[in-house]
Order: structure tokens, then C-alpha cells, then sequence
């Protein structure tokens, strides 16, 4: 028998977003902020992903924006994928780069 408050039970998940939906259910279970840590990892993404779109349809490659930051191309591509835990001073330049600016603000949690 499957224990559903440690794991998520693969015999009852359809697809990638029914796995998401219940592994967030139960680690929810053992953490009741754990909805709003996913939130702000999706709005990481969110941005992450709009910088790497910004980039792109700016003309310039991974290896020309990371030139100008005084990076690596490697790193702009860690960046861009979110894949990595980013230091906010590197994300603020890849937007200066693309003549962008990031707007930080700190809210109340729900």
C-alpha cells in the first residue's frame, strides 16, 4: 500500500501536470509555505524567460550579451534557462544589456 502523506502515488498520476499538481499537494502537507515558495520560482521563471526573449529579439547571442556583461556565454545560457540560483546583480545586467530594467518590490504574503 502506498503511503500519500510522505509521496505523490505514481499509479494515479495521468501526466506531467497531474505528477506537479499532486507532488505540490503533498509536499503542501509537510509545508504549509510551500505554494508560495513554487509560486516564486514560477515567477522567476516568468522573468528569466522574457529576458531570454528580450535577448533574442534583440539580435543579440548568448555569446554578444554575455561580452557585454563581462561574463560568459555559459552563464548567460544558465541564466536564461533557470536552471541556476542567479545572483540578482547578474540578472539586472543581463536587462541593463538588453536596455531593460528589473523592478524589484517586496509584498505581503498571501
Amino acid at each position: 500500500m502506498h503511503n500519500m502523506k510522505n509521496q505523490p502515488d505514481p499509479s494515479v498520476i495521468g501526466d506531467d501536470q497531474d505528477f506537479l499538481d499532486e507532488l505540490i499537494r503533498v509536499r503542501t502537507l509537510r509545508n504549509s509555505g510551500f505554494p508560495a515558495l513554487v509560486e516564486a520560482a514560477s515567477a522567476r521563471r516568468a522573468l528569466l524567460r522574457a529576458l531570454a526573449e528580450a535577448r533574442a529579439e534583440s539580435g543579440l547571442t548568448q555569446t554578444q550579451a554575455a561580452a557585454l556583461m563581462g561574463t560568459s556565454q555559459s552563464q548567460v545560457a544558465r541564466l536564461e534557462s533557470g536552471g541556476a540560483d542567479t545572483k540578482l546583480s547578474t540578472v539586472e545586467r543581463l536587462a541593463a544589456t538588453l536596455g531593460k530594467r528589473i523592478e524589484w518590490k517586496l509584498v505581503d504574503s498571501q
